[in-house]
Parts: structure tokens; sequence; C-alpha cells
């Protein structure tokens, strides 16, 4: 049967196929209607182990959190657990993720439509719509950002930290949310601020060079690391000049999770002089050469390094963009299985196996990686706070005890009376 129109994946109604999957997970995924953005997403975040034994296991009924005026009630979560459980259920060879496309839609009128989208802004809206309908705290107080400017990093790191514990709190911070340090600067007066902000995923720019075929995600990283000027479009306020300034920007990662995305900024926006000016959207179409056994970012991290879960990383998932803007083109994924190891890749409803090299392409879009060794919840914040805490305790005791904890106490001398 054709299609009644262009839209990609729509035409007739399609329906989950009954089948055996080639692997546990293994199914496709139906096309209904452009939405190969949001099945390229899911084929990958599907493999998150953890993530989805806490669904599957039905752990996330007792978290769900009804009354989040930022969350949908827990609905999306819900149509999102069921969709795995049909996708483990080894009874399916394609499904149709109708419900969880219908569902995100009324809680998100931007996907509530047959329009190619963003799959980074997907994953970022489900990542986070995910994390709400799960929030532990179920009555969030008002938290102002905390001025590092000054502090000792370790300290203010963790303050940091325990003020975005007051808010959030859910398996998604467990697992994909680290912590990165901004420094700004105003380039007129020199007035500095410090800040230790929450990322879920990395945007690296892409920097292309002539004479060469590709990128090193090292180029990225390091150019991530150096910092930037802020455009008008960015642009700071400075108490001190009272007003908003291209200040300097340095980004330093502080820690990372154990699930880390990176997004590869593709799509850019150029002022065309040719245009009046105006600012036209381009694709960087070269290939970035990715490791995929082994991603080592020891060198980018500012915080503690944990020896039993080093920041080194293997692939397991690649959202993958084909077309000249990111609202357009066609959206694929290639995934390595959480069960067999193997890897396949992903058309909407086709399915075959792969290698994880072949994702290695200039279509490569997100990559998400996993902490090969260890397991730290927070990006490792809970161990270091556990241990601060038993070490202020155990000062506490010292004192309390009256065992020498290098102060003395100062005691003044008596005056002698006069005859």
């Amino acid at each position: 049967m054709k299609p009644f129109n262009n839209i990609h994946g729509s035409g007739f109604v399609r329906e989950s196929l009954r089948g055996i999957p080639p692997a546990a997970g293994t199914v496709g995924l139906h096309n209904l209607g452009n939405s190969c953005y949001m099945n390229s997403i899911l084929q990958c975040i599907n493999h998150i182990k953890p993530l989805t034994q806490y669904f599957l296991k039905g752990d996330y009924v007792s978290e769900i959190n009804k009354n989040n005026p930022l969350g949908s009630g827990g609905r999306v979560a819900t149509a999102y657990a069921s969709f795995l459980n049909d996708i483990y259920s080894g009874d399916f060879s394609i499904l149709a993720p109708r419900l969880l496309k219908q569902t995100v839609g009324l809680f998100a009128p931007q996907f509530n439509n047959n329009y190619q989208h963003d799959s980074q802004e997907f994953c970022q809206y489900l990542m986070d719509g995910l994390h709400e309908d799960l929030n532990r705290v179920k009555n969030k107080p008002y938290v102002e950002h905390m001025e590092a400017f000054g502090m000792e990093d370790n300290k203010a790191a963790m303050e940091s930290w325990r003020k975005h514990l007051l808010r959030h709190d859910s398996i998604f911070v467990d697992y994909t949310q680290g912590m990165h340090r901004s420094h700004l600067t105003c380039p007129s007066c020199g007035r500095e601020s410090i800040k230790f902000d929450v990322y879920s995923s990395i945007s690296l720019p892409l920097v292309p060079a002539k004479n060469r075929t590709s990128i090193p995600l090292k180029d990225c990283l390091d150019q991530f690391a150096a910092g930037e000027q802020l455009d008008e479009q960015n642009a700071w306020y400075c108490s001190t000049c009272k007003k908003h300034v291209c200040a300097l920007k340095l980004i330093t990662l502080w820690n990372t999770p154990d699930i880390l995305v990176l997004h590869l900024k593709r799509f850019t926006f150029e002022k065309c002089p040719t245009v009046d000016g105006r600012l036209l959207r381009r694709k960087i179409e070269e290939k970035v050469d990715f490791p995929i056994d082994r991603l080592d970012l020891s060198s980018y991290i500012l915080g503690r390094i944990d020896p039993d879960a080093p920041p080194v990383y293997k692939l397991f998932g690649v959202s993958e963009h084909t077309g000249s803007t990111a609202n357009s083109g066609h959206y694929t994924a290639t995934v390595r299985n959480s069960e067999d190891g193997n890897w396949y890749r992903y058309n909407d409803s086709h399915v075959g196996s792969t290698s994880g090299d072949a994702a290695v392409t200039g279509g490569a879009y997100l990559l998400f990686y996993q902490r090969v060794k260890g397991t730290l919840r927070w990006a490792g914040m809970e161990k270091q706070m556990v241990a601060q805490q038993h070490n202020d305790q155990n000062v506490s005791n010292n004192m309390a005890a009256g065992e020498d904890t290098g102060f003395r106490e100062v005691v003044g001398k008596k005056k002698k009376k006069k005859p």
C-alpha cells in the first residue's frame, strides 16, 4: 500500500509485529510519521542497563511523583515502562511505540505532530521528563545559585551538589548527571564568577581543519576545555560594570557520571553577509574519530578521580543523522546490545548486525558511553560527601573526648597582687 503523503513512515496504520528478536531488546521500531528521531534515541537509552532493569523490575512504581508540576504525573514514566516490557518480552520483532509517542506529545506539544525533530532535543526532554516523573523530592524548596569565587573548590562542589539534591533526586541523577565548574571573567573590569553546574550531556564543538578527512574526538574535547568568549546573544551581566558583557568563559569537568552522553555540535549558525547578515544554519559533515572501547577522560577531570571507578568509558550507542538540518533528513542508531555485547544497526523497523567501528561516520551525532570499571552514584559525589561527613564526625568526637586536635587553649596569666 502506498503512503497517502510524503511523510516518511506514514500512509497506513503500522502495528507491532510478533516474532523472535535476534537478541534481548533488539527490536525494530515502526516509523509513525517522521518519528525516526525518537526511534534513534529509544534504541540507545534502551540499553542503559541499570535504568532498564529499574523499569522492568517495577522499582519505578513506588517512586512515581504524581504531584510534581514539572512532570507528567508519572504518565511518561509508565508509558516508557510499558514500552520496555514489550521490547524485552521476546514476543516482538517490530514494535509501534504509539502509546509512548502520544503520551510524550501530551506533555511536550512540540513533539505532538508529524514533523521531523532534533534527536538531541528529544533525548534531553525524555531524560528530564522521566527524571521529574520519578523525582524523590516531593516538595522542592527555593534554592539560590551559589557563588563559588573565593571558595575552596572541593567545598564549593559539595555544597553545590547538596543544594542540587534539595530539588533533584532520582535514578537519573544517580547514573546520568555530573558536574562542571564554570568560570566567567569580565573582559572590561576583570570581575570573576565561579559556579558549579549540573549537566546530563556535554556539547562538544567540532574543529574542522583543511587537508584533514576526519576530526579526532580529542580535538573536540581540547576545544571544549580551552574556553570561549561569549557572543552577544549569550552575554553575561557584570554587576561591577552594570551591563551585559561578552565574558570569557571556561568550563572544566569536575566529575563524570556512569552514563555519559556526548553531543557533537554538527549544526551551527553563521552570519551570511550576502543575505542581510541573517543567521544561516549549517551542518558540519566531517567524520569524528571517537574511541569504541576506551575513552579516557582523566586529563579533563578537575575533581578527585576514584581509582576503583576511573573516568574510562566504552561506547554503547550512537544516534546518527543524515541530511542538511537537524529538523530534516533521517535518524538511525548503532547500538551495542547490553545483554549479548554485539552491535546492531537500527533503521526504524529494520535491524541488522554491524560493528562499533561502523558507527564512526560523518553522521554520528550523539555518543552514549558507560563507565568501564566500577560505579559511582552521583558521579562520585556520594562517596566524597560520606567521607567528608565521617571526617567531620571524627573531628567532633575527638574534640568532645578532649583528644589532641592540634589546637591549644590560650589561658591568660593571672596578675600578681600588689603588696
